[in-house]
């Protein structure tokens, strides 16, 4: 991150950081003890960041029309190519929600952990080690890909496309896939060892990439990895609220918490690693 300008400490910022995301302007705001810090990750739009806060200082519209349908009709696909891991996450995660939809419980139980069936009315299912001796080693991530409703598949989508990019923009799509397969495994791998067999969901990852994201953010703050403080104490507070009685209370008992709590400190292991890389260098 690199200085830019210090603004007055009671400046309501909220509407110029919108307008620097939806440019792509990479940036941080600090607290001084007298003063907000504006910050750019890429001195190279440092230019493009000073035009905009000209403008907001005037109280000038931030949405340029010519601008905003330049952005529109050439800067989408460009970045979506950019970001094929994030992309190929969300998609693959959309296109098996729809094929739920069309094979019912025929595909749930093909990508399910362990295979499972009902037997006499019950509910029967294989071993891990025989799973994975039989050569269905991908069932070891599948589950990561299950969705079970709307509101579940477009919660953890939201945040894997929020943490997801930064991490591929940042550090790469080998860096992304690596945490979606460390993660979506040993989070599956932490559920399965309570003894369930039936769950589903990128949360595991989702709370994985909060940890990476959130440890480089704080650790190596030149990176560029941004993420507010109160969405960490949100997703956080969240997570042990689930592993209470009350969330049963009210209707959230069936959450894969192990999965949230193993995802999570892969995020954090994996945070802590490549931030102490960065430091070292």
């Amino acid at each position: 991150m690199h200085p830019v300008m210090r603004l007055p400490p009671e400046a309501d910022t909220q509407a110029l950081r919108k307008a620097l995301w939806r440019y792509r302007i990479g940036h941080r705001i600090t607290a001084e003890d007298d003063a907000l810090v504006l910050w750019v990750a890429d001195p190279d739009q440092r230019e493009a960041l000073l035009a905009l806060v000209a403008r907001w200082q005037k109280g000038e519209p931030l949405e340029l029309a010519e601008q905003v349908s330049k952005a529109d009709s050439l800067g989408v696909l460009p970045t979506l190519k950019q970001l094929p891991v994030t992309v190929a996450m969300v998609v693959v995660s959309l296109v098996v929600f729809a094929l739920m939809g069309v094979f019912g419980d025929l595909l749930v139980v093909a990508l399910t952990i362990v295979p499972i069936g009902f037997v006499g009315g019950e509910l029967s299912y294989g071993s891990l080690a025989g799973t994975l001796a039989s050569g269905q080693v991908w069932r070891l991530l599948s589950p990561a890909f299950l969705h079970f409703g709307w509101m579940h598949l477009i919660f953890n989508l939201m945040w894997v496309w929020y943490f997801g990019r930064q991490v591929e923009a940042f550090q790469g799509g080998r860096t992304l896939l690596l945490l979606l397969v460390v993660a979506g495994v040993l989070a599956n791998l932490a559920q399965y060892a309570t003894g369930t067999v039936l769950f589903g969901g990128m949360s595991g990852v989702v709370y994985a990439l909060l940890g990476h994201v959130w440890l480089m953010s704080r650790r190596v703050p030149g990176s560029g990895f941004f993420v507010p403080q109160m969405l960490v104490v949100f997703m956080l507070g969240w997570m042990v609220f689930t592993m209470t009685d009350m969330a049963g209370l009210v209707g959230f008992g069936n959450v894969a918490n192990e999965a949230h709590l193993g995802g999570l400190i892969v995020g954090l292991v994996t945070g802590w690693y490549y931030s102490a890389r960065r430091l070292r260098s």
